[in-house]
């Protein structure tokens, strides 16, 4: 129990922390991976953690079925999909996203779990109509917010704070700065929360992936988000977590002017990471996470020798999306070899 509430058990932890050999040499930086890609559902992610305490909740309350919303390439929807399969309840997914002509990457793991994703032009009217539509034919829907972001939905990583600050002192690194993206915040406010609640030493940095303001507003405009955010949380748990925005330690230069956009910068460090350790990160959130500690080791504005932890969230699925994967195709087509022996 943490804060006051239950989990199902759904995952096989701790996830593991490895020392990346060939890229610390490399930049000369000590980098370490935090490989929460490898929780054991419908290709693993951080959204699982998370979804231990949805599904709780849910259960408890006698739901037949999780709804929940996104972009049509949802990770956190492929993933709600996969806890409801298993624990036997039926799943959609609604997103305000144009069908993009094809039935690839999470979409194509969706269909396989036998989950309807709802495409509507208007993502309030369109969320309500559908569970209206649902609830008549005579299910217990429970919604769960986009990204798993909400009250709850944080102490997924206020849990693994702990498990990764056990770790670090493990592998004699418990003052490392540790690199995780930031979305919908609930990752990057949990481990926040968590670090404090078991008086770590580590440092957190996020990588802002998702523009929550106008062009040169990026920053103020997170702040404000992070404040709201943790404001909400203090009031849900009745407690003051001291969390203030001295506490929020954050870079959004690695959005590169949108949210899932295919971007070279990215694909070139998706390339080095595979090459060097093959470990496979998406073009969404782990490849602009990890072009920043790249950069940072490369610029110096991460020293020498110092050591880090990227946060591997997961998003396998997002190579195959149609417009990053056509830029993948392009550039790895050269690989290709048509022999005529």
């Amino acid at each position: 129990m943490l804060f006051g509430h239950e989990k199902t058990e759904i995952l096989h932890l701790p996830t593991p922390l490895e020392r990346l050999a060939n890229v610390s040499e490399d930049l000369g930086v000590n980098v370490w991976c935090k490989r929460d890609d490898l929780t054991n559902l419908a290709t693993g992610g951080n959204k699982l953690r998370k979804l231990e305490y949805f599904l709780k909740d849910a259960l408890d309350q006698g739901a037949t079925m999780l709804i929940t919303e996104g972009g049509a390439q949802t990770n956190h929807g492929r993933l709600t999909a996969a806890v409801a399969a298993k624990y036997g309840l039926k799943s959609a997914i609604i997103t305000a996203d144009e069908y993009p002509g094809e039935i690839s990457a999470n979409l194509l793991i969706d269909g396989m779990l036998g989950c309807n994703v709802h495409f509507v032009k208007d993502m309030e009217t369109g969320r309500q109509k559908i569970i209206d539509r649902y609830e008549a034919e005579g299910e217990k829907v429970y919604y769960v917010p986009m990204g798993g972001s909400n009250e709850l939905g944080i102490l997924g990583y206020a849990e693994c704070a702990a498990e990764l600050d056990r770790q670090a002192k493990e592998a004699g690194i418990p003052e490392a700065s540790v690199y995780v993206t930031i979305g919908s915040m609930a990752t990057y406010v949990g481990l926040l929360i968590g670090l404090r609640e078991c008086g770590s030493k580590l440092s957190l940095t996020g990588v802002n992936v998702l523009p929550y303001g106008e062009a040169g507003h990026e920053d103020e405009e997170l702040l404000r988000a992070l404040e709201d955010y943790c404001a909400r949380i203090d009031k849900f748990y009745g407690r003051d977590f001291g969390i203030t925005r001295d506490d929020f330690h954050f870079t959004t230069a690695y959005i590169h002017g949108a949210y899932n956009n295919a971007v070279t910068e990215v694909r070139d460090v998706m390339y080095y990471l595979a090459r060097k350790e093959a470990i496979i990160i998406d073009p969404c959130y782990t490849g602009k996470t990890f072009e920043a500690i790249v950069d940072g080791a490369k610029s110096g504005a991460i020293a020498k020798g110092s050591d880090v932890i990227f946060m591997h969230t997961g998003g396998l699925p997002g190579i195959y999306t149609k417009h990053h994967r056509a830029e993948l195709e392009k550039e790895l087509m050269p690989y290709m070899h048509t022999e005529d022996f």
